[in-house]
């Protein structure tokens, strides 16, 4: 699978819309491990994104960083959540 530049760009611009939403991030972290985490898209920048996610044991954030091309390859999925 090849994945042209415009790709990547055409991800981060849809990502850029929904700086400040919180969102699901569900990473396949290979041999059947899959992490699935909530927090909020804090940035973007230009081969990665951000996303401040809540430690479950403390009362504390940590930031994660994915590439689009972990989006593109199906290695991360991304989705919004609900508003309550």
């Amino acid at each position: 699978m090849l994945i042209a530049k415009e790709d990547i760009i055409q991800v981060k611009r849809r990502m850029d819309e929904y700086v400040g939403s919180r969102v699901k991030v569900r990473a396949n972290k290979g041999r059947k491990k899959v992490v699935v985490k909530e927090g909020v898209l804090e940035n973007t920048y230009p081969s990665i994104f951000v996303v401040k996610v809540q430690n479950e044991l403390q009362d504390s954030y940590r930031r994660v960083s994915y590439s689009y091309t972990d989006i593109l390859t199906h290695t991360v999925e991304l989705s919004l959540c609900r508003e309550n």
